[in-house]
């Protein structure tokens, strides 16, 4: 495999996600605002926009004329059953509300921006996209005394509705339907897929 995939993501699911499948990346800057997306799209539609507005803002190396590199970039966004959207919480009072509320159930969408770039007339260019959402449900139960232990030992406060179905996390996902790795952060079968499409392989 000659190829390299830039992922413009400080997750940590998604590059242990990427190492697991063996697809070899390396990390890229990207400075997107993500408040300056339109926060009252629905779920598929603001992931999906917010995922685009990311690989609009990365900071790409210098080319050489003709070269081609391969971009990736996603969000994941949880909604509850009320129908709120429940980004990473923001303090651990914050956590707490978000686990209450998902033990009902939430839906949680990933949607990826996968680039194949090329480097003409001094600038890089789109020369393939795309764009794809995968969503799961699932039921996610930390009981009330085992929260302060789950928020110290996982990747809580890093993740979408506090929400962390690996490692530790994994003995509080009571059901799921959908695709599990698209909780985690990236839908590796379909960015796999989307790989295959733009030639990576």
């Amino acid at each position: 495999m000659n190829n390299i995939l830039l992922l413009a993501s400080q997750s940590i699911s998604r590059r242990l996600l990427l190492v697991k499948a063996q697809i070899p990346f390396v990390l890229l800057d990207q400075d997107a605002n993500e408040a300056e997306c339109d926060w009252g799209l629905p779920l598929p539609q603001l992931v999906e926009s917010i995922a685009k507005h990311k690989m609009a803002q990365i900071i790409m190396p210098q080319g050489i004329e003709g070269q081609h590199l391969f971009v990736l970039t996603a969000d994941t966004l949880t909604q509850d059953k009320k129908g709120t959207m429940l980004g990473k919480p923001s303090n651990k009072q914050h956590a707490y509300t978000m686990l209450n509320t998902i033990r009902q159930g939430a839906q949680v969408g990933t949607a990826f921006c996968l680039d194949k770039k090329v480097y003409r007339f001094d600038r890089w260019q789109i020369e393939e996209r795309v764009i794809e959402y995968v969503q799961a449900e699932c039921v996610f139960v930390v009981p009330d005394w085992a929260v302060d232990y789950y928020l110290e030992n996982s990747l809580a406060m890093k993740a979408s509705g506090a929400i962390t179905i690996e490692g530790f996390g994994a003995q509080f996902l009571k059901s799921i339907n959908g695709s599990y790795s698209a909780i985690m952060g990236l839908p590796l079968y379909e960015v796999r897929k989307a790989l295959e499409k733009l030639n990576f392989f």
